[in-house]
């Protein structure tokens, strides 16, 4: 199994959070992983040329930036991911946001995106380590299952402290579990005929968070 290279980018004059992406990953991951780590500064043109490095050179699966993501005019890193991105992946951002406006209701002032160089995600975070978690833990269940799809590496995860969730892998032992989920997906039926009816409701009546469901065919 080849190691994933993921990128660690925090854009800004001093490095507050990039630790805690290395933490959060370390939390997460049990499959071996190499952290690419770099602090820049608030410059569109070196956030892309970073980011540019970071997949077509170094080939990392996940590339995710901290900071840059407000209102103010040197908050550029959406503009920089979208400039080197060839499709966005909206749906990151808008779960986000969602999360984030749980704790901070000037979440709703964060512009962070998604998406998609080559075979490469990147992902853009806020820049405090708190809000970093909240994120992460929002929207890495889908992270391992996109790289999937783009044949990279295969990441594992410590289901004890995330789920991370791919096609097959949806089994009994995630009832018993008392972990927060934040997005379900089933791609095939399976027997009985009624499991999935009976395990989204058991999952709904547990979860006070965002459900989203694809339906088998």
């Amino acid at each position: 199994m080849s190691k994933a290279k993921i990128g660690i980018v925090t854009v800004s004059d001093e490095d507050l959070s990039g630790k805690a992406i290395i933490d959060t990953l370390n939390a997460y991951l049990t499959s071996e992983w190499e952290p690419v780590y770099q602090v820049i500064p608030d410059e569109q043109e070196q956030i892309e040329a970073t980011l540019i490095r970071l997949a077509d050179e170094e080939q990392c699966c996940l590339i995710v930036t901290t900071g840059g993501t407000g209102p103010a005019k040197r908050d550029v890193t959406p503009e920089a991911t979208e400039a080197v991105c060839d499709r966005m992946m909206p749906g990151f951002g808008e779960l986000m946001r969602a999360e984030s406006l749980k704790f901070v209701p000037p979440a709703i002032l964060s512009r962070q995106t998604a998406g998609l160089r080559d075979d490469t995600l990147i992902v853009n975070l806020p820049g405090k380590p708190k809000s970093i978690r909240e994120c992460l833990d929002a929207v890495f269940p889908a992270i391992p299952y996109c790289i999937d799809l783009m044949e990279g590496p295969y990441l594992e995860c410590d289901e004890t402290v995330i789920t991370y969730l791919r096609p097959n892998t949806f089994t009994p032992a995630l009832l018993r579990s008392e972990l927060p989920y934040t997005s379900i997906f089933f791609t095939q039926r399976r027997e009985p005929s009624d499991f999935h009816s009976v395990s989204l409701s058991l999952l709904i009546s547990r979860s006070k968070r965002m459900v989203l469901v694809r339906s088998p065919p």
